[in-house]
């Protein structure tokens, strides 16, 4: 027998039967069981993260809610969608307003509203029908009717 072929009949064959011992039973881990105490304080815990998790949820939506100064700045009057992912919103900034065209790599000014410029959306019936004849007349540069 060659050396490499000795080495390995020795490490794979030989060394595992030896370090078996004399046939003596290995002894098992006991298995615990779970006692009303263990359970108690898994729950404990669990509704601590919960609480603690829920409490956050909570505190997000409550923080996102504000507004700077306690007025809104920014508002969306409205929206046409153009395609499947392509739409024109009309944004409210202060006292402008914007056309944007929204797509999914990027966000152009279109037009920019000011001053007697814009559009009245004070009255909310019917706002999708008006804001939507209102933006193709702005397109196309037609007056009011």
């Amino acid at each position: 027998m060659n050396f490499p072929r000795l080495l390995c009949w020795l490490i794979f064959c030989q060394i595992p039967v030896c370090l078996a011992g004399d046939g003596a039973e290995i002894s098992k881990p006991l298995i615990r069981s779970a006692t009303t105490g263990n359970i108690f304080n898994w729950s404990l815990g669990l509704l601590i993260v919960l609480s603690a998790f829920f409490f956050c949820v909570w505190a997000v939506r409550k923080l996102n809610g504000l507004a700077i100064n306690g007025t809104e700045q920014m508002r969306i009057v409205g929206g046409l969608s153009l395609g499947m992912r392509e739409k024109v919103i009309l944004l409210e900034v202060g006292k402008k307003q914007l056309i944007l065209g929204v797509t999914p790599g990027r966000i152009e000014t279109l037009h920019v509203l000011d001053g007697e410029d814009c559009l009245n959306t004070m009255q909310t019936s019917g706002i999708g029908n008006r804001f939507s004849q209102k933006l193709t007349q702005a397109l196309k540069g037609q007056p009011d009717a």
